[in-house]
């Protein structure tokens, strides 16, 4: 048996070889894999002017997203699953709306940076595939929903349905309104990264309220600045929080994401 064989079939790999990179696609009823090549053969070049992951305008070649998942119900929402453990689930009212979403493909030819060469968690770089969108501020569409390094793609049930211990208690009447608002942003801000009372898809961050809530352990100034610029508050290498600036999160926004925080912590006495 050829050496080249005998590593496949142990799951290595040479120096110097690497697997042409597979995107899977799934709406729900069938299942797609794409590769690279077939990606790039329906790509048009695009221009970023200001490029989420890399913080500067970029070009790429893309494929739009509408000819990955031509059709998609009203009120679903799809799941972007990255090879680290971050997991995006997206409107598909986002997905369709204003934002113009585009999947880029990095190709073996001309390989993108890194995303961060100093930190040691994100010297890689942001492909094989990344969801960028050509008019994010039309759409409203935040920094957590460019998600890169990406090896999925799925429609799924809205995060709430599938985990129903994300939804505020109607018997907190006070704060359930407001509470219902912050849900909204939590899953399109944070959700990517943690899970809430054991709830979600993401794998990167602690969960929010179990044990504790970071309402019950973080003043509030500190808790603000925390999810503006956690480097203000804590500060070392490995940190993977981004900050969330005032046009991707409003004051307003912030104040009914701190609400829902509260109140989920609350619902820990309710029986």
């Amino acid at each position: 048996m050829q050496l080249s064989c005998l590593m496949m079939l142990l799951g290595l790999s040479l120096p110097g070889w690497s697997q042409e990179p597979m995107l899977e696609v799934s709406d729900g009823v069938q299942v797609k894999q794409w590769t690279r090549a077939a990606l790039l053969a329906e790509s048009v070049e695009i221009q970023i002017r200001q490029d989420s992951a890399y913080k500067r305008p970029m070009s790429y070649r893309a494929v739009p997203y509408a000819k990955l998942m031509p059709k998609m119900a009203a009120d679903s929402s799809v799941q972007f699953v990255a090879s680290d453990g971050f997991v995006a689930n997206i409107s598909a009212a986002d997905l369709s709306g204003k934002g113009q979403p585009y999947l880029a493909i990095e190709t073996a030819e001309q390989g993108w940076p890194a995303v961060n060469p100093n930190n040691p968690l994100k010297t890689a770089s942001a492909g094989p595939f990344y969801l960028v969108w050509l008019t994010p501020e039309a759409g409203k569409i935040s920094n957590e929903q460019w998600p890169y390094q990406v090896v999925k793609i799925r429609v799924e049930l809205p995060l709430q349905q599938r985990f129903p211990q994300l939804v505020p208690s109607p018997k907190l009447q006070a704060s359930y309104q407001q509470a219902m608002l912050g849900m909204s942003i939590y899953i399109k801000n944070c959700a990517v990264c943690h899970r809430l009372n054991d709830g979600g898809d993401a794998a990167i961050g602690p969960d929010l309220n179990l044990p504790w809530n970071p309402t019950e352990y973080f003043q509030a100034p500190y808790l603000h600045k925390l999810i503006r610029q956690p480097s203000s508050v804590r500060s070392w290498k490995q940190a993977l929080m981004p900050g969330f600036d005032v046009q991707t999160l409003s004051d307003q926004d912030l104040d009914h994401l701190l609400v829902y925080l509260k109140h989920m912590a609350a619902t820990r006495s309710l029986k």
